[in-house]
């Protein structure tokens, strides 16, 4: 790896599926970074998440910020929601839940908290191969219980996978937001190093330290729509021609990034240092 390897950027979504925010500063725990997937608005009928790979493709279009800093272990502060055509809402008015529902025609609830049997969706075909009819999955599969995550707490890109996809795919205005990761690393060289971190150990800055467990497959998500982004139709085949993972028992998908655990918790920053340990 690179001697030079920093903290390019890092971000963060208070509410799962909405557009988030990139700070300089963010608290690593064992349950991903503070704040990050702190909220997800549940379809009380079906007990699925919003997911923008399905019917909540329009939460792309909603931005959602704290209104103060999360903290370690804390409960998370009150989240400010605008919508895309400006409308501002908070999660602590009393009405939240039926203003949600009543845009999307849903009867949605806000929870803190995953409940049990919370699922994830998929369309058909884009989870264990294109011949598999599974279209739903138990959410945070390894991530801790209670999470939103679609599978694990953390998840990193580097600079040089997303610079070869804006040159191949000019058109497509691909931009690091499409992918939504947690910590962007600045790399250089040939494009989906991700691969190679999988299993590996990495320190970042003065206490953090991930192992990178697999490499992020990816669906119709990157392709949609949002914060003055049109939509990348092509985006999704683009990678699928340049980097198929076998994933084992989900099947051979097109991946982007790579997932990790949290080993050990504490402050990263932007430009801080990566160290790899293995």
């Amino acid at each position: 790896m690179a001697a030079n390897e920093i903290v390019d950027g890092i971000w963060r979504y208070p509410i799962k599926s909405m557009m988030g925010e990139k700070v300089q500063v963010a608290e690593v725990t064992a349950r991903g970074l503070a704040g990050d997937r702190a909220y997800a608005f549940v379809d009380r009928a079906s007990n699925r998440t919003a997911a923008v790979r399905t019917w909540a493709s329009g939460f792309m279009s909603y931005r959602a910020t704290y209104a103060e800093e999360p903290r370690a272990g804390q409960p998370a502060p009150a989240v400010r929601i605008t919508s895309p055509d400006g409308e501002t809402l908070m999660t602590s008015q009393p009405d939240i839940d039926e203003r949600l529902s009543e845009r999307f025609d849903r009867r949605l609830s806000l929870t803190s908290h995953a409940p049990a049997g919370l699922l994830i969706e998929f369309p058909a075909g884009t989870l264990a191969g294109a011949a598999s009819e599974l279209t739903e999955a138990p959410l945070a599969g390894g991530a801790p219980e209670g999470t939103f995550f679609d599978l694990a707490c953390i998840h990193l890109v580097g600079t040089s996978t997303i610079d070869h996809l804006k040159s191949a795919y000019p058109q497509g205005d691909v931009d690091v937001r499409r992918f939504r990761p947690n910590i962007v690393i600045q790399t250089e060289g040939e494009p989906f190093v991700e691969n190679t971190w999988a299993g590996r150990r990495v320190a970042i800055g003065d206490q953090v330290v991930l192992k990178m467990t697999i490499p992020c497959p990816r669906c119709v998500n990157v392709t949609l729509a949002q914060d003055g982004l049109p939509r990348a139709p092509q985006l999704l085949r683009g990678i699928a021609q340049r980097n198929m993972v076998d994933l084992g028992a989900v099947g051979r998908l097109p991946c982007v990034g790579v997932y990790a655990d949290v080993l050990e918790p504490g402050p990263i920053r932007q430009g801080d240092a990566i160290r790899w340990l293995d």
